[in-house]
């Protein structure tokens, strides 16, 4: 029997694009598809699939917040989480949710496939890219113990500061309120010990988060 794999993704062109690269083969199949976190958890709970593939920028709750609680349903499934946001920005924060692995929406497709195969086995799958990244990144252990402090929730909202948007964009792009946001934004400074969004932009930047 193929693997049954179901695809969590608001982007309909991107849900046909991986159902034609996954087609392509006669060992896996998309069976079901989900728009939004609680579709996937719905659909997961009430449903048997073999693999998930996910993306973290769905329209209201945080993809990774998603993912832990998928895992508490079905903590034996196999995750893998696409997304646009780089390998350094994500992965680590996707792979200690529950993630069997991380690919960016650029990679091509062949790597699908292949971290898709591995996964199926119940294996790891880590880019080497992401792989020489987390080596390089072992001597910044401060600040990577600062940007572990930040919750899933705030991370994404510290992303989306830094790439210039104003809050009240921020706040219709993730289904919150702007005194929802107000908040994560303060916490945010307050555990990075930062006073503005410029030394914020400045940290994201340096480290390579953006």
């Amino acid at each position: 029997m193929p693997t049954r794999i179901l695809v969590a993704d608001d982007h309909a062109i991107f849900r046909e694009g991986l159902k034609q690269v996954i087609g392509s083969t006669v060992d896996m199949t998309v069976v079901d598809e989900a728009v939004n976190g609680q579709e996937l958890l719905n659909k997961v709970q009430n449903n048997n699939f073999d693999l998930v593939i996910l993306d973290i920028s769905m329209p209201g709750r945080n993809g990774l917040d998603v993912l832990v609680e998928l895992k508490s349903i079905r903590p034996k499934l196999p995750v893998l989480v696409m997304s646009m946001h780089p390998e350094e920005q994500y992965a680590l924060r996707a792979y200690k949710s529950g993630a069997s692995g991380y690919l960016t929406k650029g990679s091509p497709s062949h790597e699908l496939l292949e971290a898709l195969q591995k996964i199926s086995l119940g294996k790891k799958y880590v880019s080497s890219a992401l792989a020489e990244s987390l080596v390089n990144g072992l001597s910044e252990t401060n600040q990577q113990d600062m940007l572990h402090s930040l919750s899933n929730r705030e991370y994404q909202v510290m992303s989306l500061i830094a790439s210039g948007k104003p809050v009240g964009k921020i706040a219709t792009e993730l289904a919150l309120s702007v005194k929802t946001v107000s908040t994560y934004r303060a916490h945010i400074l307050r555990k990075l010990n930062m006073k503005n969004n410029a030394e914020l932009t400045r940290f994201v930047i340096e480290n390579k988060l953006l």
